[in-house]
């Protein structure tokens, strides 16, 4: 009986680092590489005169992020991203530099964003939810915290991953958003017959590589 118990506490000994190290190599952390990334807003118009106005296109030009991701047990995986409020850019393709500065800078000012006040928009996840899961290539819903315009709202996100072999991960995501949820009123100008919608949709684009 005494030499089956030292032989049980041996094989312990030898096994449980073995798995320590088993499960630290299935987490693995990746930094997103914002050259090659991409964050737009999509502001649609509406109203009675809605015809003369137009839709708006924002694009993030500076922001950073990490990916957690644990590829033996995904639903442990998380994800942050924080996005410079100012970096915020009007791309609005066709329309003249001066009206694209307009729009960016009642954006950017307190009748919007006021990023005077709140600089950073940021995302945590709380929670992951594995849709599907085939070769490298996943479909999963991110639960988090979004901050915004000094609000902090929970939101679900879908996520479609894809590891290459190179160990490079890709990302894209798309979700909609209202604005008033975040205390922020939507622009209106001509007495109201020409306004930009409530809801906002954001599309994302991440690369991410493994940090060393």
């Amino acid at each position: 009986m005494m030499v089956m118990q030292k032989f049980a506490a041996s094989l312990l000994s030898v096994a449980l680092p073995v798995l320590a190290v088993v499960g630290a190599d299935s987490r693995a952390a990746y930094t997103i590489d914002s050259k090659n990334s991409k964050v737009e807003i999509h502001v649609a118009r509406e109203g009675f005169f809605k015809a003369f106005g137009h839709d708006h296109l924002v694009s993030a030009t500076q922001f950073s992020g990490e990916v957690q991701l644990d590829a033996a047990k995904l639903k442990d995986s998380s994800v942050s991203l924080a996005i410079d409020a100012k970096s915020l850019t009007v791309v609005d393709p066709g329309e003249s530099e001066k009206d694209r500065k307009d729009v960016q800078d009642t954006m950017l000012g307190d009748q919007v964003l006021d990023v005077a006040r709140h600089p950073q928009i940021q995302f945590s996840s709380s929670g992951v939810k594995v849709l599907s899961n085939n070769k490298g290539e996943m479909n999963l819903q991110v639960e988090g915290t979004l901050a915004l315009h000094g609000v902090k709202k929970p939101v679900s996100v879908p996520v479609h991953v894809q590891l290459a072999d190179d160990g490079t991960l890709t990302a894209d995501a798309e979700v909609s958003l209202i604005q008033s949820e975040f205390g922020i009123t939507p622009i209106k100008v001509a007495g109201g017959t020409v306004r930009v919608k409530d809801k906002l949709r954001l599309t994302f684009h991440f690369v991410a590589r493994k940090a060393s």
